[in-house]
């Protein structure tokens, strides 16, 4: 059993429970990966990689209760949000808590830019690890950040809700919301090093051990920052304006296609879309919908860090004449 407890500016919060970690298995197939992506994953799983990940809301205390988690799975890297963490010291990446915007930050969380992916993997090919953690707000942004720097979708899958009670959750919630207060788990030293501009305090983190002879207790020390976008108020995106992106993309695509309505639908941090289109009578459209399921899905997600959960395009028109035309 083991027990934390917080040292803040000399003041000690009274320590909780051991964590107790329920895990439940995401259930993935071969036929989820590409075979480029699928290559990767048989390389990894050879050397022995086991992926974890952590999963919940934002703002519930994932990044704070990261290094707890490493500890007791023995995980020797944690992927949190942009960064690649070892111990310590950030190995590579760049924190989407730099970033001046929300969508910028999750683009950046997403590893959507190809330098920023390039040095990540370089970095984990020289690392000498068996586990790694990664920090998502879903199944599917970690699977979705596995499959962008090369390694196998998570095979283990902790939630925010296995780990931390109600009432924690909703504190971390009122402290994101209210004070726009971020954690990134590695020490002060280190973010002011890199991102001075966005540092605000630090927090040590004492994980005791059972009371054994010649046994210490750990110290993890985690930086509080305040992202730029924090400090600007929340910002959204409207159905209506998903449903003009993904005209956009589908007019892009082909101007032969016409867009009779669309359906937005949200789950969590996921959006569902239903997208009804109207095509010309003797069009050959089997390969051309299947290619535009994909370039709605890839485009809305690479430029709005938005996380789709599924693309449905249906046929609802048939009609000799597009536009006013023949």
């Amino acid at each position: 059993m083991k027990n934390f407890c917080l040292k803040n500016h000399g003041h000690e919060i009274t320590a909780v429970p051991a964590l107790t970690i329920s895990r439940r298995k995401s259930s993935i197939s071969f036929n989820m990966y590409t075979p480029k992506s699928l290559a990767h994953h048989l390389i990894w799983v050879f050397k022995g990689i086991q992926v974890f990940a952590l999963v919940g809301k934002s703002g519930t205390g994932k990044s704070f209760r990261a290094r707890l988690i490493a500890e007791k799975h023995g995980i020797d890297l944690i992927i949190d949000d942009g960064l690649l963490i070892r111990d310590n010291k950030i190995l590579a990446g760049r924190t989407a808590k730099r970033e001046k915007g929300i969508l910028p930050a999750i683009r950046t969380a997403l590893f959507t830019d190809p330098e920023h992916v390039s040095d990540v993997k370089r970095a984990l090919k020289k690392e000498k690890f068996k586990r790694i953690l990664i920090i998502g707000t879903s199944d599917k942004m970690a699977k979705k950040i596995a499959g962008q720097i090369d390694l196998p979708y998570p095979a283990k899958i902790i939630t925010i809700e296995d780990i931390a009670s109600q009432d924690e959750i909703a504190a971390a919630t009122r402290s994101r919301n209210s004070e726009g207060k971020h954690i990134i788990p590695v020490p002060a030293i280190e973010v002011k090093r890199n991102y001075p501009h966005i540092f605000f305090d630090s927090i040590k983190v004492f994980l005791k051990k059972s009371l054994q002879f010649g046994k210490k207790a750990k110290m993890f020390e985690k930086t509080v920052v305040r992202p730029e976008y924090s400090k600007r108020g929340k910002v959204t995106i409207s159905e209506t304006a998903i449903s003009q992106m993904v005209m956009h993309c589908v007019k892009e695509y082909d101007a032969n296609l016409l867009v009779d309505k669309i359906i937005v639908s949200s789950d969590r941090n996921m959006y569902s879309l239903e997208v009804i289109i109207r095509v010309r009578f003797g069009a050959q459209i089997s390969d051309i919908l299947f290619q535009l399921q994909e370039y709605i899905l890839r485009s809305i997600e690479r430029y709005t860090g938005l996380i789709l959960k599924e693309v449905n395009i249906t046929v609802g028109n048939v009609t000799g004449k597009i536009n006013g035309k023949k």
